[in-house]
């Protein structure tokens, strides 16, 4: 029985010591090709591979693997860009995405018309407390306007979290350019069936004009 344990001792030592020997060489063979096996995207695509030989460790902050693009973290909120150059929100502050929160970490201020008192379509402010959000995505998923959606920035770390960790309208706010960067399929198919709806309500309003 020692003699077994002995034996699965030293092969674990021997395929340890395989691959740090193994570091070397594979540093050795990317310096010959002119490249760095670390801080690369190659080098981190090496790294994953089961091919790979040596220390295939990811040297973070410096590496970073790239997120899969359904990966959710916190939401944020969309906005775009008319042709004036002015922002406009999708949000319409109707509070959909505040409801059917489980932790119920988003608040939102409606902003009022300062006439009338009457509510507009916009958010005043919109607040979301990150260290209560569960990034579950329900407000996203539910959200009419496809205003919020789930991020992929998680490096949010802070030293004071109760001084910075809830997020105010213009910290949560993104172009509609990043959502496209960051989710391109989701985007694209969104884009999609917006405009096949914008063509059928067009459709239709043609075919009423003209009975």
């Amino acid at each position: 029985m020692a003699e077994m344990y002995g034996k699965g001792l030293l092969k674990g030592l021997s395929i340890t010591f395989k691959h740090f020997m193994n570091t070397y060489l594979e540093d050795i063979r990317w310096l010959t090709r002119g490249k760095r096996r670390y801080y690369t995207t190659d080098g981190i695509d090496n790294r994953k591979s089961v091919d790979a030989r040596g220390i295939f460790t990811i040297q973070y902050p410096e590496e970073k693997l790239p997120v899969p693009e359904e990966f959710r973290f916190i939401p944020f909120l969309i906005y775009e860009v008319n042709e004036d150059g002015e922002k406009q929100d999708r949000c319409t502050s109707c509070g959909i995405c505040a409801k059917v929160c489980p932790p119920q970490c988003i608040w939102i201020e409606r902003t009022n018309d300062p006439d009338t008192g009457r509510p507009v379509p916009e958010p005043a402010e919109f607040y979301i407390d990150v260290d209560i959000c569960m990034n579950c995505g329900l407000c996203a998923e539910y959200c009419p306007f496809d205003a919020i959606k789930m991020d992929h920035d998680y490096e949010i770390a802070v030293y004071d979290r109760f001084k910075h960790n809830i997020f105010n309208k213009e910290r949560l706010s993104r172009p509609v350019s990043y959502y496209a960067s960051i989710r391109p399929s989701n985007y694209a198919r969104e884009e999609a069936a917006r405009a096949e709806a914008e063509a059928a309500k067009a459709a239709k309003k043609a075919a009423r004009e003209k009975n």
